[in-house]
């Protein structure tokens, strides 16, 4: 006998033909700016997954360009 309260469900997840997939992001929590080659870059870091705390930093330009309704601030 199982228990049904350890069954996951599982993700409609979409493969590409180069093998990527596009995962949506949660959130938008912190922003800094940084040093690159002499010129300062505005970063955001991007929550994939409040679960797994999975998150990166991304160029704050990219991410307005595809994700612009997320900066109200």
């Amino acid at each position: 006998m199982f228990d049904t309260s350890h069954v996951l469900e599982a993700e409609d997840v979409q493969i590409m033909e180069d093998l990527t997939m596009e995962v949506p992001l949660v959130a938008l929590e912190d922003s800094q700016v940084e040093e690159r080659r002499g010129k300062s870059v505005s970063l955001v870091k991007v929550i994939w997954n409040r679960r797994t705390s999975d998150s990166t930093w991304e160029l704050e330009e990219d991410m307005r360009k595809s994700h612009w309704h997320l900066f109200s601030w």
